[in-house]
């Protein structure tokens, strides 16, 4: 197992916690974003169960491989459509952070690849 997938992946995991968490809480800022995205407000249980199960393979992927890069194309593709979202409605502040989650999402797809 590369020592790098498990940190990489362990970060990750515990940043998606936290948001997930966010998503569940729903504090204002996070619903007035939700609001300039054009998103619904119902989305955000939705969009934190994503997050959740994201961490969760990742952390299941340490031990099943094919589960870890599984997670990883999910977490891409969440990612991805974030940027998009943002982009969409020319929110140039939220693309940024959503961007740099998606190249984690990839890194971890090369690193648990690399190590299978």
């Amino acid at each position: 197992m590369c020592i790098t997938y498990v940190i990489v992946s362990s970060l990750m995991s515990v940043v998606l916690v936290a948001s997930a968490g966010a998503k569940f809480t729903r504090p204002k800022r996070l619903v007035d974003q939700m609001s300039t995205l054009g998103l619904s407000y119902g989305m955000l249980p939705f969009l934190g169960v994503a997050q959740i199960a994201g961490a969760g393979g990742l952390i299941m992927g340490l031990w099943w491989g094919l589960i870890g890069i599984a997670a990883a194309v999910g977490l891409t593709l969440y990612f991805i459509g974030a940027v998009a979202a943002h982009l969409r409605v020319s929110d140039y502040k939220g693309a940024p952070p959503a961007a740099v989650l998606t190249s984690v999402a990839i890194v971890l797809i090369v690193l648990r690849v690399a190590a299978s």
